[in-house]
């Protein structure tokens, strides 16, 4: 059975999770300097921080950033990779409560993570540790599933042996993003980016996420049958491709 708890659900995927998700663009960065005023001297909360993709790169712009992370092997794979940064602390709590002191941060974020929150008692939350002119940043990279053949197979491999990928799939919370700022307004931006994948590197890609049935579930085997049948079939010089919309949604929170 999928597991339903979403602090939880990626603790035996966090190796492929490192490996095979994608970053995120420097334009994201760009952007919030050159609208929302980031410097090297903002405070961020990147909430849901995982194995650390987006803290990293406030990192290394310069921020004091407070990693909040509720799932424990993901939590500890970023500590471990992001414990050099002075600047970086790791906080063990939930998007819901995050123990930060209340005013205290410049830019709330949440990448790939948004939809798993409990959004009314997350938004408080975030409302309650934004400094006034505080911003608040969600994030996704959304994969592209119609563009390609080989990306309108691969749908049809999550989609047949999936154990809930309709049900978990962000799109009903990004639909949702008006409300979820209201009344507020709010900004948005989309970027293009891509991956490139060998065969390993494909299945630990699926494999990655929360949805793909592990090595004891029924659905296993037959979906990396599946999976190596599409590749061979659409491989370009024994490489295939993702490509992802980063969607970026940000907004100061009344």
């Amino acid at each position: 059975m999928p597991i339903s708890d979403p602090t939880i659900r990626f603790s035996d995927r966090v190796d492929n999770y490192l490996r095979y998700r994608p970053g995120y663009p420097p334009a994201v960065l760009e952007v919030l300097k050159y609208e929302c005023g980031l410097k090297p001297s903002s405070v961020v909360a990147d909430v849901a921080s995982g194995t650390g993709l987006l803290t990293r790169m406030f990192l290394e712009n310069g921020n004091r950033v407070y990693a909040v992370e509720p799932n424990p092997e993901m939590r500890h794979a970023g500590e471990r990779l992001l414990t050099a940064y002075t600047n970086f602390n790791s906080v063990a709590t939930t998007a819901e409560s995050t123990s930060l002191p209340a005013h205290s941060i410049d830019f709330v974020t949440a990448a790939q993570a948004a939809h798993w929150f409990d959004l009314a008692r997350a938004r408080a939350e975030f409302v309650r540790i934004l400094k006034p002119e505080g911003w608040c940043v969600l994030l996704w990279n959304e994969r592209c599933i119609d563009s390609t053949p080989f990306l309108r197979a691969y749908e049809q491999i999550v989609l047949g042996y999936g154990t809930d990928y309709k049900e978990v799939r962000h799109e009903r919370t990004t639909a949702a993003i008006g409300s979820f700022f209201a009344p507020s307004k709010f900004h948005s931006h989309v970027f293009e980016i891509r991956q490139e994948f060998d065969y390993p590197a494909l299945e630990g890609r699926l494999l990655s996420s929360s949805y793909a049935p592990q090595s004891a579930h029924q659905n296993y085997a037959p979906m990396l049958k599946a999976l190596r049948a599409v590749f061979d079939e659409y491989k370009v010089d024994g490489h295939v491709t993702f490509e992802y919309n980063t969607r970026m949604f940000y907004g100061q929170l009344a």
